[in-house]
């Protein structure tokens, strides 16, 4: 079935591609303003901004495929529209953003749900892998779609291209309804949208793997943006492209990426992540800086070469950090912050960089954008992105099931969980620095509040406790301990010198009948 999935990416990228070079031309062709050219960008962006969040929290709560399949079904409407009424001669800049707009709402219900189902369907020594071939889908795309949709804007019209968008974006559709997902059991009761949302973001602030990704995501899409959002201006008002050398020029990137990709499985081999994302960001501020100033053609294409391969080394390399950061329960909700990240920054840096072009020109727009990225890679050292084992994030299952008197309600709470240790004085500083480490895991994996305190009378005995919104939550808290959480539980467990274990209690909140 990933194949299947995988060639369904392939035609929903080509059509993505194809679209944006679409847009691009059109608007291009009905303003001359860098910054209206720039915002087709921040169109897109603002929707996957808003939206992916929420869309990650449904894609962990309900079925998957049904979703995917809902958010095609708007595009293909959207897309279609848009074909009819450039057709008509209708795609004003207005129309154009707002369009734009609407696709970016699908775009944003489909990212994140789109790239969890990946672990669905291949095993866990195999996501990078499944990753590199997602990548490679993009890239082929990225290389085919904008020629393709040159050559037919050179014979036909832009609402053609937007009208092949609607095709391939129903060739997912119909994949997507032949897929037999298996239905994934789960022995924590349902999570709502909400709570989802509140869950997805404290496991995000309070896991440190995830936390690095996006301060690292955030300091290289911003600047990064810049190349992107005056990418349709360098062409065809700096160089001055026809439709097809046009298509041939965003195509480059594609080309630079497809070859990256073929090279990366063996640079993985050698390089570690944090490497990667630095070789990748110099690279891509390099070939912004040469876009910048030089006006010679085969240069140009040669810089829009090494952009591809810069950025498909970075894009990739976040892609398996925030993955293999994030456990089954939450992935899509990670993926969504990290995609909201994404979005935000490129759609946020687009709007930033059309407005500098506009003002000081194409040149110092971009050759700020180029700065502002080798400075990140300066400031990122602080947050340096560690490899992690899939193994890590696996649930572990070995909390013992809570004792109780009655059977508690999912709703009751909120729940006070606390643990009492006897602890050697001696050791207290490394008890405190230990257990100060499992109140991050704790906040993570749900609890809203969190301390650890010593007995004033007894100073040997220390209790952490820890408040939970409801009984339900606690539950799903015994289902997201993860095996690299029970290594730190059990040093933890290692200070106490009772001659019992350390029990945990759980106490429910008290209301008068």
């Amino acid at each position: 079935m990933f194949r299947a999935l995988w060639l369904a990416m392939l035609f929903s990228y080509l059509g993505t591609w194809m679209q944006d070079v679409g847009e691009a031309w059109v608007m291009t062709s009905t303003t001359a303003s860098p910054l209206m050219v720039a915002l087709l960008e921040t169109a897109v962006g603002i929707p996957l901004f808003v939206f992916a969040l929420p869309a990650g929290a449904m894609g962990d709560a309900m079925d998957r495929r049904k979703l995917l399949i809902g958010a095609q079904a708007w595009m293909f409407a959207v897309a279609t529209s848009l074909g009819i009424v450039t057709l008509l001669g209708g795609a004003t800049p207005t129309i154009l953003l707002m369009f734009a707009f609407a696709l970016g709402i699908g775009a944003a219900a489909t990212a994140p749900v789109w790239q969890a189902i990946v672990p669905e369907l291949v095993d866990p020594v195999e996501l990078p892998a499944a990753i590199a071939l997602s990548g490679i889908a993009f890239n082929v795309a990225r290389a085919l779609g904008p020629a393709v949709a040159g050559g037919v804007i050179s014979a036909t019209s832009p609402g053609v291209v937007f009208l092949l968008n609607a095709a391939c974006v129903l060739f997912v559709i119909v994949t997507l309804v032949r897929w037999q997902r298996r239905a994934v059991a789960s022995s924590t009761p349902p999570e709502q949208v909400a709570s989802g949302i509140r869950a997805g973001v404290r496991h995000v602030l309070h896991a440190p793997g995830s936390k690095i990704v996006l301060v690292r995501a955030a300091l290289f899409f911003v600047p990064a943006s810049a190349l992107w959002a005056l990418l349709p201006t360098i062409g065809r008002v700096s160089l001055g492209l026809g439709s097809l050398s046009f298509g041939a020029f965003v195509a480059a990137l594609g080309f630079g990426a497809i070859l990256t990709v073929t090279l990366l499985p063996r640079v993985r081999e050698r390089l570690s992540l944090e490497a990667l994302v630095k070789l990748g960001t110099l690279a891509f501020a390099a070939a912004t800086l040469v876009l910048a100033f030089v006006r010679v053609l085969p240069i140009a294409f040669l810089a829009m070469v090494v952009a591809g391969g810069g950025w498909i080394a970075i894009v990739s390399s976040l892609n398996v950090a925030i993955q293999h950061s994030s456990p089954d329960w939450v992935r899509a909700r990670a993926l969504a912050v990290f995609a909201i990240v994404f979005q935000g920054g490129v759609g946020a840096g687009a709007a930033l960089w059309g407005g500098v072009a506009e003002r000081w020109g194409l040149s110092a727009a971009l050759g700020a954008g180029a700065g502002v990225m080798v400075c990140g890679i300066l400031f990122g050292a602080r947050f340096r992105i560690e490899a992690r084992r899939s193994e890590d994030v696996a649930a572990s299952l070995h909390w013992p099931k809570p004792v109780l008197v009655s059977e508690a309600r999912p709703s009751d709470g909120p729940v006070l969980v606390s643990i009492e240790y006897a602890i050697d004085l001696a050791n207290a500083d490394a008890f405190l620095a230990a257990v100060h480490e499992l109140g991050r895991v704790r906040r993570r994996d749900g609890a809203v509040e969190w301390a650890v305190y010593q007995d004033a009378a007894a100073p040997a005995r220390f209790v952490e406790e820890f408040l939970v919104e409801s009984w339900s939550e606690h539950v799903r808290q015994h289902a997201r301990v993860t095996i690299g959480d029970r290594a730190l539980e059990a040093r933890v467990a290692s200070f106490h010198v009772g001659t019992e274990p350390a029990q945990a209690r759980h106490l429910l909140r008290a209301r008068p009948a």
